[in-house]
């Protein structure tokens, strides 16, 4: 029997060059492929502009704001530096009043060199998941059978190992985007940034100050001394990188709980974001669970580093604070009632892996109060002369074995 042109067999296009041809799936391939790392930074600043916005309006600060806010860091870092010793950063000058979502926009980028090592061994877990996942629901909506996973280690580890910096940007994103509805400037979250402006948040500070009656020119005055002595700290060339190292170090060594991974994304349903996306959240702290008493001792670094670099800005703002400004008291309560209102802590967790208590915070600023009230300002200030002269835990719990040890 002679077959008809029309009878002949014909190809059937591959799966991929198919999907390639639908937009949907185009734009799903796009998302999926457009990090090469192991977050997806420009998801986590989409996510977290939308979060800082949402529900609330975010306007553009005045350009009165950002002179008066110039002139106020000039006269912040004079008092500063006065106070401390220490010497002035030569990038003061550059001040910005911004908005929230532009506060997001600045730290997503400075961030990205701490984070993308915590992210990265993060993603990595969640990848190797998906070879343990004998299938997951939700695959039918992305074009894929669910029982596809069943036997097809290899199928559903590039699936979720292709979902994990989506889900890192989610993460991070939120995470940013809540901090953004309540920070005040750049440094509320006592990370090293690389030198550049000192933001302020304009609508947040403006917020405090109507809700607590505060003077407008007091109350900015008090944020600037925060943030400015942030930068003195920070400033430091060797800061930054000893802190990446710390973090990095911490990561390197970190043994995650695979088995309770397996658990929060066993029945994973990939169609549904917001179940990936708590998936990721509810693992808060993940290198601070160990018994090793060297990683011990890698996590209390990073929390001494932290906890010193909050209470150094605390005790020197709030001394210099008390000298120039008769309503500190008034300042002190808003900021106290904020700041426990305020999301900083969960966010280091979520940020960086490992939990910083409230005690902990509050050691930095009591070692600062310890050691001037034996020595002066400009011993303690010795602090920031490098990593080696930074204070331990067991030197935040008890200053009299730092000072033995620096001075």
């Amino acid at each position: 029997m002679t077959e008809s042109p029309g009878d002949e067999p014909r190809d059937v296009p591959p799966f991929g060059d198919l999907m390639n041809e639908i937009p949907l799936f185009r734009e799903l391939q796009r998302v999926l492929f457009s990090s090469t790392g192991p977050v997806n930074w420009e998801l986590a600043r989409q996510v977290a502009i939308a979060t800082a916005s949402y529900g609330q309006d975010d306007p553009s600060p005045g350009p009165e704001d950002g002179q008066g806010l110039a002139e106020t860091v000039r006269a912040a870092e004079l008092a500063v530096a006065e106070f401390t010793g220490l010497p002035s950063p030569s990038d003061l000058a550059n001040v910005r009043a911004v908005r929230r979502s532009e506060w997001v926009a600045a730290n997503v980028k400075d961030l990205a060199e701490v984070l993308d090592p915590v992210a990265g061994k993060l993603a990595s877990a969640i990848g190797e998941q998906g070879g343990m996942l004998p299938g997951l629901p939700g695959l039918s909506d992305l074009g894929l059978p669910a029982e596809e996973g069943a036997g097809r280690p290899d199928m559903m580890q590039l699936i979720v190992k292709q979902m994990a910096p989506l889900l890192m940007g989610v993460q991070i994103g939120s995470v940013l985007g809540v901090l953004a509805q309540g920070v005040l400037g750049q440094f509320d979250l006592p990370v090293p940034r690389p030198g550049g402006a000192l933001l302020f948040v304009m609508p947040n500070i403006s917020a405090l100050e109507r809700d607590w009656s505060l003077k407008p020119v007091d109350f900015r005055l008090w944020v600037v001394l925060h943030e400015v002595t942030h930068r003195f700290e920070f400033a430091r060339s060797w800061v930054r990188p000893h802190f990446v190292g710390l973090v990095t170090d911490l990561v390197e060594h970190a043994e995650l709980d695979l088995a309770g991974m397996q658990q929060r994304f066993e029945g994973l349903d990939l169609s549904d974001p917001g179940a990936m996306s708590q998936a990721v959240e509810g693992m808060g702290n993940l290198f601070g669970q160990t018994s090793d008493p060297e990683q011990r001792l890698r996590i209390a670094r990073v929390q001494s580093f932290l906890a010193a670099a909050e209470g150094y800005g605390d005790h020197v703002s709030t001394a210099v604070g008390r000298r120039m400004l008769s309503t500190s008291g008034a300042i002190e309560e808003a900021l106290r009632r904020h700041r426990e209102a305020g999301h900083t802590d969960k966010a280091l967790e979520r940020l960086l892996g490992i939990e910083l208590t409230p005690t902990q915070r509050g050691l930095g600023e009591e070692f600062c109060e310890r050691v001037v009230r034996d020595t002066d300002e400009f011993t303690l200030a010795r602090m920031w002369e490098s990593a080696e002269a930074l204070p331990s835990m067991p030197e935040l719990e008890e200053p009299t074995l730092w000072l033995a040890r620096t001075v």
